[in-house]
């Protein structure tokens, strides 16, 4: 069997930056092990396959895949498989939404001057916080010291809108730039406290990388041991969403400049929109631009 593929850096508006995605278009007929078999080939960071979907009012049902095992939701995957099928259609929709295991996921198309740049997705699930993990522990699965640990608005947290992850606050750009997973000390925390993933981020910006609100990092389990993401629309959208619970507006929408993967050589922006009823957070948006890199034939 053949079936075509694209390939994207998500994002990001230029070439070799954001995060890579394979884009495995009309999956139909491939089983969970060629899929399996085909996102390890890719050996990107997930790899996403297209099929019809079951309900005839959405636009596909979209299976998402790591080296290692399929995933219910994750952020750069949905942003870059909207921006690849907005991109081959004859008319670029508005919006998509795609089904997937963790529920229906909607995409909004993002355009200028008449052309598809890129996509935003809406979470999932609503905001969901799980245990708290002392600064320490937290420092040391970062080769942190505890000095370098804010812990003055939050403490080290696990946090979802799809996926969890553990929240930490760091204390200066270079405690950001400095930081290095620690396996020993992962492993002794995660997944304990039901998650496998810790994405840290700091408030402290220099004026060169402004406007940037934010810049993070995140180490997850990967093929070879401990690995950074340099764009990660999921923890992206876990931390908006849980900084918005944290903000003392009741109404309104909180919206961050993230800026992810500087550290790596691969600089990613994430554009975040939280928006808050009564206090409570109620929906979750995370957006970026996409550049297409490459477009092939698959033989499985």
């Amino acid at each position: 069997m053949q079936r075509r593929y694209i390939t994207v850096d998500v994002f990001t508006d230029r070439a070799f930056g954001g995060n890579p995605l394979a884009v495995v278009l009309d999956a139909e007929g491939l089983s969970t092990d060629q899929m399996q078999a085909i996102a390890t080939e890719f050996n990107y960071s997930e790899t996403t396959f297209v099929l019809p979907p079951a309900e005839k009012a959405n636009d596909a049902n979209v299976r998402i895949f790591t080296v290692r095992s399929e995933l219910p939701f994750a952020g750069h995957p949905n942003v870059g498989t909207a921006f690849v099928l907005a991109t081959q259609a004859a008319t670029p929709p508005a919006r998509l939404k795609f089904e997937e295991k963790a529920g229906l996921v909607p995409v909004e198309i993002l355009t200028a001057q008449g052309r598809v740049v890129g996509s935003e997705f809406a979470a999932p699930k609503p905001l969901s916080k799980g245990a708290t993990v002392d600064a320490r522990e937290a420092a040391a699965i970062l080769s942190l010291s505890a000095a370098d640990i804010r812990t003055d608005r939050h403490p080290p947290q696990i946090a979802s809108v799809g996926l969890p992850f553990l929240i930490v606050e760091v204390a200066s750009r270079e405690a950001l730039r400095r930081a290095r997973p620690d396996a020993a000390a992962f492993w002794k925390i995660f997944p304990a406290v039901g998650a496998d993933a810790v994405y840290f981020y700091t408030r402290d910006v220099p004026a060169f990388e402004q406007p940037l609100d934010l810049q993070a990092r995140m180490f997850h389990p990967g093929a070879a041991g401990l690995s950074e993401d340099p764009a990660t629309g999921s923890a992206t959208g876990a931390a908006a969403a849980f900084l918005a619970g944290l903000d003392a507006m009741r109404d309104g929408e909180m919206a961050l400049r993230i800026g992810q993967g500087f550290d790596m050589g691969r600089p990613s922006l994430l554009l975040t929109r939280a928006i808050k009823q009564n206090g409570v957070v109620v929906a979750t948006h995370v957006g970026g631009n996409c550049v297409q890199m490459m477009e092939g034939v698959l033989q499985v």
